[in-house]
């Protein structure tokens, strides 16, 4: 049995299993308790020896007693999603994992665990042995979604490197992985001659994105050039589905919501790659000029209602440039663009999600019209 003279070699431990760097390890219970929010060590009811009060969720503390240092590595696997996935997997684990490097807006809490695969069939063995209840979040490159500031539970997944973003092109088709960029898609069919995919130099998102909100800009979208796509189920099934079985309507698939997509393949038409080069320029040019890209922004916030632009309604709404604060700085929707959310600084997600409400709720008011929200919001508010 373990003392509390043992404790720093318990906040040690702790610290490691949560892959935390030295300088970020808990000294203390308050530490663990307050500012980690997963595990609270101390003395307990058990013979003076520390407990770990459990992975804080809900409000739920059960208790474990640690006799060993081997035990509270125990206690805290059975704890911390994404343990009993990791063995069997060659991806990059991380967890209590900072999510706010990886998005546009620069906010958010951390993610449980954080999982990056080494490829599909690692993706897929590590979906196999996650237990079921284990909430599995897809992040892209984080250019259309809110991570609030609570963090997110479970395992987010993000699908980087070459494994997910390679692009090829065979005939009249490509073939991208969900990871790829849709402007390199966009630019990878200009140098191929296949025209009707230069829209994608307009969206700042991912294959995988594109294909679960049937992302589109300047008149078309992804329905008009999907051939098919291959992904994966919640339980680590590979599933096929062409382009019919998506359902695709304005800005929504009719697909399953778990399914993780793995890879796309498009068709163009085939056109001279100068030509396409040149639509793929202007397209990339008027976004430089309308939209506020060097900023920390999330991309269009609402959907189009129909008969309406949504920039328009939120300038007759009045909101184009003011300040809105909930918990922090202050967010506000470009003046360049009206119908994107800039972190001018040290905004918090609270700011950003509560000026999409704020907005949406005094269009509604003042105008009639319902705003929909087209960026995507994930997690848990503090």
């Amino acid at each position: 049995m373990i003392t509390s003279s043992d404790l720093a070699g318990v906040y040690d431990r702790i610290g490691h299993l949560l892959g935390l760097r030295d300088h970020e390890r808990p000294v203390s219970a308050s530490d663990i308790h307050g500012q980690y929010d997963r595990f609270y060590v101390g003395s307990g009811e058990h013979g003076g020896a520390p407990y770990v009060l459990g992975y804080l969720e809900r409000g739920i503390e059960p208790r474990h007693p640690v006799a060993s240092l081997d035990d509270l590595s125990a206690a805290v696997q059975l704890r911390v999603p994404g343990y009993s996935a990791m063995k069997g997997t060659r991806g990059k684990w991380i967890w209590h994992a900072e999510l706010a490097p990886f998005t546009w807006f620069r906010v958010g809490g951390r993610a449980d665990a954080l999982f990056i695969p080494a490829d599909a069939d690692d993706l897929a063995e590590m979906l196999k042995r996650l237990p079921s209840d284990v909430p599995v979040t897809v992040l892209g490159v984080g250019s259309n979604v809110i991570v609030r500031d609570g963090g997110v539970e479970g395992v987010v997944i993000r699908l980087a490197g070459r494994p997910f973003a390679g692009i090829t092109t065979d005939g009249d088709t490509i073939t991208a992985g969900a990871g790829a960029l849709d402007s390199m898609v966009a630019r990878a069919s200009a140098k191929a001659g296949l025209g009707g995919l230069e829209f994608y130099a307009g969206i700042p998102g991912t294959i995988g994105g594109a294909l679960t909100m049937n992302a589109g800009c300047y008149g078309a979208e992804t329905k008009d050039i999907l051939v098919s796509a291959r992904g994966l189920t919640r339980s680590g099934e590979r599933v096929d589905y062409a382009l019919a079985d998506f359902g695709y309507t304005y800005r929504h698939s009719e697909a399953p919501a778990d399914i993780i997509w793995i890879e796309a393949t498009f068709r163009g038409t085939p056109d001279d790659p100068e030509a396409v080069a040149a639509r793929i320029a202007e397209i990339t040019s008027r976004r430089e000029l309308t939209q506020p890209i060097r900023e920390k922004t999330g991309g269009s916030t609402f959907k189009n209602p129909p008969g309406h632009s949504s920039w328009k309604l939120v300038d007759e709404a009045g909101w184009r440039g003011k300040l809105f604060r909930a918990t922090g700085g202050g967010a506000m929707f470009s003046e360049l663009h009206s119908n994107f959310m800039i972190n001018p600084g040290e905004a918090t997600a609270a700011d950003i999600e509560g000026l999409g409400d704020a907005v949406r709720a005094d269009v509604q008011s003042k105008l009639n019209v319902n705003l929909e929200w087209e960026i995507k919001r994930i997690g848990r508010p503090l």
